[in-house]
């Protein structure tokens, strides 16, 4: 397929400076790597984090985005494992020690062929775009098995971890949220029940089809929401919760349901847990979704193998998600109206390639 020498990006120029859409060069593919055009790519809290708290990001202009999928256009000298013309989807990320975002907000993407992984035919280019950081912040701090911020349960892909916590109560925060929609299906396989989330009511339905049992209106008083759990886990303890928003609200609702030993995955520290007592023994894991980052490289290879056939049989499902106009350029609307709290249940996928 032929490449462009150059390409359209959302640019974030300076630190706290507005988005604009400009014009980057196309980088060529390096041993072991793929080049990639991005034909969707999805927004996350993240993305509009980072301009505004003025997070992660010190190299500018910065290219963000952490979801993307598209068509392989170019290999890298030793790929073997892909061909021009796959279907793939893949994930952005950040170099901590750069402060550095390699990001999918682009038109062209490249990366390491092992953490690209191919769509089945049953799945959209678009409903694509929604799973890899979804899937993986969710996946990581439960079942991570080798770094301290992990629950390390075991993996509901593997045939050791299928069904393995049955008859175990499970909390999560923000179900209808992107990240919590996964974590509610992998509680799902591992057999986990009753699952029990919070959410806006309108999401019930569709939270059940993921495998909640029970959706609690988030708006409820902490009081209220901690009785209405307890009662119908039985009285048994919440040895894992997810919260999957992670403000001050949900940090506190969280932690509080949080048995005595138990495991508390956040995927914020932008503020500390009201009433944290290590004393308690509860442990706080900070969630860490990047298939990059060396740490997770060998959870990552299992997840993605597992992931196309999860796929394939439906026991993973995509996020619902809105297709937004404009290219790269309607991505600015769309951090806007993440930052005010205008999206909801569904994640915001937007068409690189329609960039005018």
């Amino acid at each position: 397929m032929a490449v462009p020498a150059a390409q359209k990006a959302l640019l974030i120029p300076a630190k706290f400076a507005p988005c604009v859409v400009g014009t980057i060069a196309v980088s060529q593919p390096k041993l072991g790597e793929l080049l990639v055009r991005i034909d969707a790519t999805a927004l996350n809290p993240i993305d509009w984090k980072i301009r505004v708290y003025g997070v992660l990001a010190e190299t500018f202009p910065a290219v963000t985005g952490y979801d993307a999928a598209g068509v392989v256009v170019a290999l890298g000298e030793g790929v073997t494992s892909f061909a021009v013309g796959d279907r793939v989807m893949v994930q952005g990320w950040f170099d901590a020690e750069s402060k550095s975002v390699h990001g999918t907000f682009v038109q062209y993407f490249d990366l390491p062929a092992r953490l690209a992984f191919k769509i089945p035919e049953s799945i959209s280019i678009e409903a694509a775009a929604t799973i890899p950081s979804g899937i993986s912040t969710a996946a990581f701090p439960l079942y991570h098995p080798d770094i301290p911020a992990s629950a390390k349960l075991k993996a509901p892909w593997t045939a050791e971890g299928a069904g393995a916590y049955s008859g175990k109560p499970f909390f999560v925060l923000g179900g209808s949220s992107c990240v919590g929609q996964f974590v509610i299906q992998l509680a799902r396989l591992s057999g986990f029940a009753p699952i029990i989330t919070t959410s806006s009511l309108h999401h019930t339905d569709y939270l059940q089809s993921l495998g909640a049992t029970h959706v609690l209106d988030r708006r409820l008083p902490h009081e209220t929401l901690i009785a209405s759990a307890r009662e119908i886990a039985g009285g048994k303890p919440f040895d894992v919760v997810y919260d999957a928003i992670s403000v001050t609200d949900t940090l506190a609702l969280g932690y509080a349901l949080t048995a005595p030993g138990g495991d508390f995955v956040i995927v914020l520290d932008l503020e500390p847990v009201p009433g944290r007592d290590d004393a308690t023994g509860k442990k706080v894991h900070m969630a860490h979704g990047l298939f990059m980052t060396p740490v997770n490289h060998g959870v990552g290879a299992s997840l993605l193998d597992a992931l196309p056939k999860l796929l394939e049989s439906g026991a993973i499902k995509p996020s619902r998600h809105e297709i937004l106009p404009g290219g790269l350029a309607g991505i600015i609307d769309g951090l806007r109206r993440m930052e005010n709290d205008e999206v909801s249940g569904v994640k915001l996928v937007v068409r690189p390639q329609e960039t005018v």
